[in-house]
């Protein structure tokens, strides 16, 4: 059976603006014959080639993607869609920007705009004593390691560095026509990029300019010599004539430094770093104990940032302007000492000088090396005033160097320096034991005057006591008089060896570091003006000086005679424990070394002295006739009683 419909067939494909009709007409249903085969095949290849015709391109799939995540992106984010649009490039906008730039760094800079942009780089200078860091911005030495010199223990004995490049500034202003240019704003170029080393008797300088126009240019030259702690730095301009100011007269300077630590003991450390100055007549600092800002009157030839054993010192050719002005500040922490600020002017006149001349002494405070180089920089060296600066320079520096060349052991040094001073004071040991043997041997006499003159007026029994003297032929400040010669010393080294860089890291026995406090024991806390450690050398000096003091008391007759003064003369010993505690071992070390020795020395005159032939002579004394000769010490007596209205009897 057959039966005939009509059927529309429709075929969409993926594209959907494309669509096929097609009619079928009278197609029979049925049995499919061969006909029906070849249409369904047509049927299904038109499909096939109509559907790749009409693929879509990739990147028209791509783009439509990145569309719409671009909308899904705006949507969240409408400012974000604001500023993803892109306008055209205005290329006039980068030329007048530098343009705006030059002409601000021109106003501002003068004939140095061009040196007011660049880039910061470092370079070297070197001898075999000392390695200086110069920096192109601003062309000056910003760091300076000592090579034979190294950090405390306490500072894991790292290179001595004198001052660090994060903690030091110098800057000279220039004088242009209308303004001033401060070189801190400036870079410098090298004239030679290679790092410039020297050594013996070698030399070799290092020159780096501020570049200004038309080839002018402001230079820094820096020089150095082998073995040498001395800098040259010569200031050069280059046809810059023009645009100085003609009426200028100085060129400010400002230096500052917060020199780090580097000692074992912090407190002394700071203690001991201030500002040094030399003006037309004498060498002075700034209070090395409190803050202090002061201006110097008068024109002064250097200036030195000095720390405890080392200084930073700027010279100049002739002398600085007067009115500069130093400072000190108090830092806090553990890392730094103190910070030092000095404002000062160097001489300068634009109309005939070009070049100004400097000198910088960037070393140790050892004497004879500071003096050597001159200027009187020596005298940064604390060493006493008056007489007893003059004990050390003299006496202590000359014996300590002429024994520390031999290559000994610095705690050897001390005791042969003790002996040549124990052996220079001999003489005058000697004569007061023998006062004070005169004064035992009188002793009993006296105390019969005293119980004979007891209900009279102390002045009688002074004249009576005198006579007595004045017969024996003894004088009863005899045995003061080697107090005259040995205090002097002992103040003066009470300066010398808490100064004496000789002694820094020298070890002696259980003393590590002889310029500091020695310790066998570290305490659980810290005993006010004491400190949290104990020192042996202190001890010792401490018990060999109350020993010493109970054996002098003992020969004198002190204990009876002025009993007040007995426990008096006792708790110094203890007091100065506290003091010096935390000083130098050095220093506790030689005075026990001198207390020692004294007893020998005591020990040998009851050996070479003879009290029953000292009695006998003064025995034998008072039998002569009385002479007309005077004591000074007897007029003073005599011109007291006159004034007091006591007249002497009649002879």
């Amino acid at each position: 059976m057959f039966f005939q419909r009509h059927q529309l067939i429709v075929i969409y494909t993926s594209n959907s603006k494309h669509i096929i009709n097609i009619s079928l007409h009278s197609q029979k249903i049925g049995v499919m014959d061969r006909n029906s085969v070849i249409g369904l095949l047509l049927i299904g290849l038109i499909m096939v080639v109509f559907t790749f015709i009409n693929k879509p391109d990739e990147k028209v799939l791509e783009k439509e993607r990145q569309e719409k995540l671009k909308q899904a992106a705006a949507a969240k984010s409408p400012e974000k869609k604001k500023q993803a649009v892109k306008f055209p490039v205005d290329t006039s906008a980068a030329f007048i920007s530098d343009s705006a730039n030059n002409v601000i760094l021109s106003q501002k800079f003068g004939e140095f705009a061009n040196a007011a942009q660049g880039t910061d780089q470092v370079f070297t200078i070197e001898n075999d004593l000392i390695k200086a860091t110069i920096r192109s911005k601003g062309g000056f030495v910003e760091q300076v390691i000592l090579k034979n010199y190294k950090t405390s223990e306490s500072h894991n004995s790292r290179p001595l560095v004198l001052f660090e490049p994060d903690s030091t500034e110098f800057a000279i202003e220039i004088p242009l026509q209308n303004k001033m240019v401060s070189t801190a704003d400036l870079y410098f170029l090298p004239a030679e990029t290679k790092p410039v080393k020297v050594g013996g008797a070698d030399s070799a300088s290092f020159a780096i300019r501020a570049m200004a126009a038309d080839g002018k240019y402001l230079e820094f030259v820096y020089g150095i010599k082998g073995g040498s702690y001395l800098m040259d730095m010569d200031i050069h301009f280059q046809g810059l004539e023009q645009a100085i100011n003609v009426t200028a007269s100085a060129l400010p300077v400002h230096w500052s430094m917060t020199p780090p630590a580097q000692e074992k003991n912090l407190d002394n450390e700071r203690q001991n770093t201030t500002i040094y100055y030399k003006n037309e007549e004498e060498v002075d600092n700034a209070d090395a104990i409190s803050p202090e800002k002061k201006t110097l009157e008068s024109p002064v030839k250097w200036l030195g940032m000095k720390q405890q054993f080392f200084t930073s010192t700027i010279i100049a050719s002739e002398s600085f302007e007067n009115a500069a002005e130093i400072e000190t500040r108090s830092v806090t922490g553990t890392t730094h000492t103190k910070r030092l600020i000095a404002n000062f002017k160097i001489p300068f006149k634009a109309a005939s000088e070009k070049d100004v001349n400097l000198k910088f002494y960037y070393g140790p405070n050892h004497f004879p090396t500071l003096k050597e180089a001159g200027y009187d920089l020596q005298k940064q060296i604390p060493l006493g005033w008056g007489i007893f600066g003059w004990v050390n320079k003299i006496i202590v520096i000359p014996v300590f160097n002429f024994f520390g060349a031999y290559n000994l052991n610095y705690g050897l040094v001390i005791l042969l320096l003790t002996l040549v001073i124990k052996t220079i004071l001999f003489p005058f040991q000697f004569r007061s034991y023998l006062s004070q043997a005169k004064m035992r041997v009188l002793k009993p006499e006296i105390d019969e005057l005293n119980k004979e003159y007891e209900k009279e007026d102390a002045m009688k029994k002074q004249q009576a006591v005198m006579a007595l003297y004045k017969k024996a032929g003894v004088n009863p400040l005899g045995g003061c008089v080697p107090l005259l010669f040995q205090l002097p010393i002992l103040l003066a080294l009470f300066n010398f060896f808490p100064n004496a860089i000789e002694l820094r890291q020298q070890s002696f026995l259980w003393a590590e570091d002889l310029s500091t406090w020695d310790s066998i024991a570290t305490l659980p806390f810290s005993i006010p003006q004491y400190g949290d450690h104990v020192s042996l050398f202190a001890l010792l000096m401490t018990i060999s000086t109350i020993v010493y003091t109970r054996m002098n008391n003992q020969l004198s007759g002190a204990n009876n005679q002025m009993p007040q003064l007995k426990w008096m003369m006792y708790l110094m010993p203890v007091i100065f424990l506290f003091v010096l505690n935390s000083y130098a071992a050095g220093l506790n070390y030689y005075y026990f070394l001198a207390n020692v020795i004294t007893f020998g020395q005591q020990f040998a005159f009851t050996k070479l002295v003879d009290e029953k032939k000292i009695h006998a002579k003064i025995q034998e004394n008072k039998l002569k006739p009385a002479t007309s000769k005077v004591s000074g010490f007897q007029q003073k007596l005599e011109e007291m009683a006159k004034k007091r209205g006591y007249q002497p009897p009649k002879k």
